[in-house]
């Protein structure tokens, strides 16, 4: 841990995210001039885009663009998520989600763990929501339903306008109370966590300002990954020793064969 750059997580917070699948860090979590980096990255990532691609749909783009393990790897971010998920530690992915003023898409109500269901054995992911520019109720913030994360496996039907949204599907309202529903804001440079089976979403973006995240989830080594034929996906060993037998990529190279899964959508 770094003294300069010193870690605000008490035993509560860890118990709070136990307890309730989320927890917001309203503190930096990386000194202002490796934050600023992130911040000129993306932008130069942001430019490169394929013509046509949406800017909430740059997933996995560690995968094309090994400087993200500057961040991914830093100190900073593997402290903090050691607190709630223990020593050893894997990257299991990270996602640029940027919403565009005016036009930004819905993320509708879902569970990480959906998507990924057969792959992580158990699913134990925890995702650290990095806030590239601030992130507030009229510009898109994401929202998460407390205490959710006990299932991870609702039920989805289609969402009614797949244009004006990021995913295709959406929890059925009888699965929740929307009542809870809690708004994450942050600062540009604090971030949120949380847990893989939370239910969570966003409105869209009709403000005149930009919202991006950079999510980052990690995972106990003590999680088996179940490689699929059909998605091509590599894992990191960040910090400590593998638990489960599992084998990682190597940080800091383009991971070739998933490469293809970037920008889908």
């Amino acid at each position: 841990m770094s003294a300069t750059h010193p870690l605000h997580i008490s035993d509560d917070d860890v118990r709070f995210f136990d307890e309730q699948g989320y927890f917001i860090y309203h503190h930096p979590l990386f000194p202002q001039d490796k934050f600023a980096a992130i911040q000129s990255y993306f932008e130069e990532l942001l430019a490169d885009l394929p013509q046509g691609v949406r800017t909430e749909a740059m997933d996995v783009p560690h995968f094309a663009y090994p400087k993200l393990f500057d961040w991914l790897l830093a100190d900073e971010v593997l402290d903090l998520v050691e607190r709630f998920i223990g020593p050893d530690i894997a990257l299991w992915s990270s996602h640029f989600i940027s919403k565009p003023p005016a036009h930004g898409q819905i993320v509708p109500w879902h569970e990480d763990s959906a998507y990924w269901r057969g792959r992580l054995d158990p699913m134990e992911v925890c995702t650290v929501w990095l806030a590239v520019d601030d992130s507030t109720a009229e510009n898109g913030c994401m929202r998460v339903i407390p205490g959710t994360h006990s299932n991870g496996y609702s039920n989805y039907v289609a969402v009614d306008d797949a244009s004006k949204s990021v995913f295709g599907t959406r929890i059925t309202e009888d699965q929740f109370d929307l009542s809870t529903a809690v708004d994450l804001e942050l600062k540009s440079g604090e971030c949120h966590l949380h847990h893989a089976k939370t239910i969570h979403g966003s409105n869209a973006n009709e403000s005149g300002k930009r919202r991006c995240g950079y999510t980052m989830r990690y995972m106990p080594t003590t999680v088996k990954y179940v490689p699929n034929e059909r998605w091509t996906h590599g894992i990191y060993l960040a910090r400590g020793k593998d638990r489960a037998g599992n084998e990682y990529a190597e940080p800091g190279k383009r991971y070739e064969p998933g490469i293809r899964a970037i920008y889908q959508r």
